[in-house]
């Protein structure tokens, strides 16, 4: 068997191996493998023939749809960049973003295609975009379906190597402007091949994905499937939990990846009517901390699941995980590092930790991203020098103790970043939506230590004089302008916000006055 370098490599043997294999169940359909490799490569083909370049990056602006599984592998098939965009975003940041990386092409769909096709207007580099399901009132794109639709092409193998990008992963930065984390083919490679090997994934595993594409969580539920030769039940979202128990116990579902919000509704379901699925027997947790209150109840509601506990982190995709059997054991503990990779909590100088001391975890291994695009002063603060020479390794910034025997425990980001419900928030991102609205003098967004959320997202605010404004009012204002989860749960109005003797907006104050 010849060794998977590259990120499409398992989608093509396995389509050679068990063709008719479910690769993937959506929106009441189901694709094999062979249809689903003979979609990508004619992806591939469009995306080529209107001028496609090794290393050409195509952003993919959809929902959790076959066509945005077609777009990934279309243009990994095709040789170029893939870039998926929550399709929540707002027209302004997709313009950043389809600027920022210098997209060549772009792949939308429905009722979005309306903001990309505004985006486009002010993106010069976008050679062509596809559009499925298009709206008669959008122009300019090339409909998608005809093209996947026509008699599979010849395999061309692309020309890229290990080494090369495979996607720009984008998440929020401390500018209030995303930035794009490169990650390489030898880097999703490798990381999803260790996830699954310690989730102890096999070929007969049917993985629920109602985590956005968009995010590293819901990319890599779809990058193990394939990579295990197993099926990917993927729905738009959890935002309809029966449905989708519903469907778990239809699909005969083996492993449920989630979140604690996700799990926090569970629970409360289960507690007035009690839940049972049996047939999953995976249950994965990442984002925030999983409360260890929780593990009782998802053992009631999956008996038949292993319930993991894991840590990670953009830049690398998964730090740690800790063994199902420790969970009683360890029930705060995020566990040790993934296979294949090493954990360092150090000191300022640089030095190892004792056992309860607090250190910054750093991390060594193949999945460690190349940097931020076109950032070098971001990548050097956080890929520093290894133990050996010439060597980079992660810093991660965030605070962590580790116990005599090596298992690791989160204590605290170290950055202004918010992570609530899974995803990594600006506060200048959202403070400069506050200010957008008429009336906000002041404005001052952090996040706050919640059990389910992470951190929730409160917003101080300070009205100009004679303004009137509600919680309701900022909020409606705020959801015009950001994406859902970055609208802050709680505003609270003050006179004025605590400033340092250089004017500057001090927001210890708010936590401690």
């Amino acid at each position: 068997m010849p060794e998977r370098r590259m990120l499409h490599d398992s989608l093509l043997e396995t389509a050679v191996r068990d063709p008719g294999k479910e690769a993937l169940v959506v929106d009441g359909r189901r694709i094999s493998y062979a249809e689903l490799r003979g979609m990508a490569l004619s992806l591939a083909r469009a995306l080529r023939e209107n001028g496609l370049e090794r290393g050409d990056r195509v952003v993919v602006f959809t929902d959790n749809s076959l066509a945005c599984v077609v777009s990934i592998f279309g243009s990994l098939l095709a040789g170029g960049v893939f870039v998926v965009v929550n399709p929540q975003t707002k027209e302004d940041k997709l313009t950043y973003i389809l600027n920022d990386c210098e997209a060549s092409f772009v792949v939308t769909e429905g009722k979005i295609a309306a903001v990309a096709s505004r985006s486009l207007a002010d993106a010069p580099s976008v050679k062509a975009a596809f559009c499925a399901a298009r709206p008669a009132t959008v122009e300019g794109m090339l409909d998608l379906e005809p093209v996947l639709e026509g008699e599979e092409p010849p395999l061309e193998r692309p020309a890229t190597i290990p080494l090369d990008l495979a996607a720009l992963i984008y998440t929020s930065g401390t500018t209030g402007n995303p930035k794009g984390v490169m990650v390489t083919h030898l880097n999703m490679v490798f990381a999803a091949g260790s996830i699954a090997e310690y989730l102890r994934l096999r070929p007969h595993d049917r993985i629920l994905g109602v985590v956005p594409l968009a995010f590293d969580y819901g990319l890599y539920q779809l990058l193990m499937s394939v990579h295990i030769g197993g099926t990917l039940v993927l729905e738009r979202s959890f935002a309809y939990p029966a449905q989708i128990l519903k469907r778990v116990d239809e699909e005969r579902v083996t492993v449920f990846p989630g979140v604690p919000t996700i799990f926090a509704t569970l629970l409360s379901t289960h507690q007035r009517t009690p839940l049972l699925h049996t047939t999953v027997e995976r249950v994965t947790n990442t984002a925030a901390a999983l409360p260890p209150t929780f593990h009782d109840p998802l053992r009631e509601i999956f008996p038949n699941a292993l319930v993991f506990r894991m840590y990670g982190l953009t830049e690398c995709k998964r730090v740690s995980y800790l063994e199902p059997e420790l969970l009683e054991e360890r029930p705060t503990s995020v566990g040790k590092a993934i296979p294949g990779t090493q954990t360092l909590v150090l000191d300022a100088e640089g030095n190892p930790v004792e056992p309860g001391e607090t250190g910054i975890l750093h991390v060594r291994g193949p999945h460690v991203m190349a940097g931020y695009w076109r950032q070098p002063e971001l990548s050097a603060e956080m890929l520093v020098d290894g133990p050996l020479p010439g060597e980079r390794m992660l810093c991660t910034h965030d605070h962590f103790t580790i116990d005599e025997e090596g298992f690791l425990y989160f204590v605290g980001r170290s950055d202004d970043i918010i992570k609530t419900r899974g995803e990594k928030v600006s506060p200048i991102e959202v403070e400069n939506a506050l200010y957008a609205i008429p009336g906000v003098r002041e404005a001052a967004v952090l996040g706050v230590p919640d059990e389910l959320l992470g951190e929730a997202i409160h917003a101080y605010v300070a009205l100009d004089d004679g303004v009137e404004l509600t919680e309701r009012d900022l909020a409606a204002a705020c959801r015009e302008r950001l994406e859902g989860f970055m609208v802050p749960s709680k505003f609270l109005f003050v006179d004025e916000l605590p400033k340092t003797t250089t004017g500057k907006i001090r927001k210890k104050g708010l936590l401690t006055g």
